[in-house]
């Protein structure tokens, strides 16, 4: 480990969070990198790191404290260091493990195509984890945002997000759809427009089943029932299929004693219905028009009854199987529907990256938006937390935007180091001040008879709401 970076010392009352057999062990003391963010990110880092160091001197009375070391990317970054993304702010991020940043701009002409996905994919932090669930007294668009309270795992590295493309009318876009057209499509139907961009989008077994993997087991550490992995196989059958398939496969094979399936529920949940049901007649039940289908289709069906009875009917039957972590799949599109008319039905999902990008912004719009919105990107022994929303430049410095994102994804880095009691005081604090109606002008403006402040006053508060809980 280096003693600097970026010319900054580290603090020498700190020590670094350590990773070893796969558990974090964390000092009293621990360094964690920050990363102010560029625009706004200067206003709301400022306010949240104060929240943060009030909360764990007020929940472990001097005992504990965060040690915090700034490491530079984004504007702040190209000014002094003429690099968007310094050798050293990686290996600062690498070497401490656990780190919090803010928002950061998109650099423009080319180099790094996102400051953030070139992060996730340099700690190969495959798994971002976005909790959301409603705090009282949030504006929202939908009457029960408090029957909302889900947590998003998406995958973090593949999908159309590995940058595999090629600009139209480029040599390498036109060698790519002459080979397709000419060898993999030839004889078909199917041809590409020679006037296309192209892009590739790989999804692998390895990075699928190690992100479902990630997300059973946080529903077992949590307590959460449900576990939906979504997908739009019904269209792109070998990717995102290949997903669905992939992630029943996590769920039948390394978690069998715990999880079920929502077919194989079906199928339990028919014999104890009905005792004396034949194999036959569950088939039926569970594929209804079954009959249309081929002779090979319903010997298929009659084999997946038999198979689910004898492998887990004495384990998990007899209403043994309601206990279990229930995985289902619903289709990309079908679940925004879903989160809105049936929130409480979902508790854990797991996506591919482009679906986790969508629908992770689609549910935070019914509990505040992503001005409140936390998440992470977590690997095998890294953690970035972050702001979830854009720079907002317009508003730099002006002391105006709500710093919840951050806040709350500080709530979950403390979580994730153990320090549960320090991360309850900030969502309780937070929630009592925006109960109380103290809120920047994105909720102001939505609250009748609310008080507007600025991001530090809204900091404050917190604050004092916590001092005196």
């Amino acid at each position: 480990m280096q003693s600097t970076y970026n010319g900054l010392e580290l603090p020498k009352n700190g020590e670094p969070i350590e990773y070893k057999d796969g558990q974090f062990a964390v000092p009293d003391r621990p360094i964690i990198p920050f990363i102010e963010g560029d625009g706004t990110g200067r206003d709301i880092w400022k306010a949240s790191q104060r929240v943060f160091d009030a909360a764990v001197e007020k929940a472990y009375a001097g005992k504990r404290a965060i040690r915090w070391f700034e490491i530079f990317a984004g504007e702040k970054a190209f000014r002094q260091f003429n690099n968007w993304l310094p050798d050293d702010s990686v290996a600062a991020a690498r070497d401490l493990r656990v780190s919090i940043k803010g928002p950061l701009t998109t650099p423009v002409g080319g180099g790094i195509r996102s400051l953030n996905v070139a992060l996730r994919q340099i700690l190969d932090l495959y798994a971002c984890v976005r909790p959301v669930k409603y705090y009282q007294g949030v504006p929202s668009p939908v009457k029960h945002p408090e029957k909302l309270d889900i947590v998003i795992f998406r995958e973090n590295t593949e999908d159309v997000y590995a940058g595999v493309e090629f600009k139209e009318g480029s040599e390498d876009a036109a060698r790519l759809i002459s080979f397709l057209n000419d060898d993999l499509l030839k004889g078909g139907k199917k041809k590409l427009r020679a006037d296309s961009g192209v892009g590739i989008k790989p999804i692998s077994i390895f990075g699928t089943k190690r992100l479902v993997r990630y997300a059973i087991r946080h529903a077992l550490q949590a307590g959460r029932k449900t576990v939906t992995l979504v997908h739009k196989g019904n269209i792109q059958k070998f990717t995102e299929g290949a997903f669905r398939e992939w992630g029943y496969e996590v769920a039948t094979q390394e978690f069998r004693a715990q999880a079920v399936t929502e077919r194989e529920s079906w199928i339990l949940g028919n014999v104890e219905a009905q005792p004396g049901l034949t194999i036959e007649e569950n088939a039926a039940l569970i594929e209804p028009g079954m009959e249309f289908g081929s002779p090979a289709f319903r010997d298929s069906l009659y084999a997946e009854v038999k198979s689910v009875l004898d492998s887990i009917g004495k384990s998990h039957g007899n209403g043994a199987w309601k206990s279990k972590v229930l995985v289902n799949d619903r289709i990309a599109d079908s679940i925004f529907q879903q989160i809105i008319i049936r929130p409480e039905d979902y508790s854990v999902l797991a996506t591919p990256n482009l679906n986790g990008d969508y629908i992770s912004d689609a549910a935070a719009a019914q509990v505040g938006g992503l001005g409140i919105a936390p998440g992470a990107n977590i690997g095998d022994g890294y953690a970035v937390f972050e702001a979830t929303h854009g720079t907002a430049p317009k508003y730099a410095d002006k002391d105006v935007i709500n710093p919840g994102s951050v806040i709350l994804s500080g709530v979950m880095l403390l979580e994730f180091i153990g320090w549960k009691e320090a991360a309850r005081m900030i969502e309780s604090a937070m929630e009592k001040t925006i109960q109380q109606k103290f809120v920047t002008y994105d909720f102001e403006r939505q609250l009748t008879g609310a008080t507007k402040v600025g991001t530090s006053q809204f900091a404050t508060r917190i604050i004092g709401n916590m001092q005196r809980s």
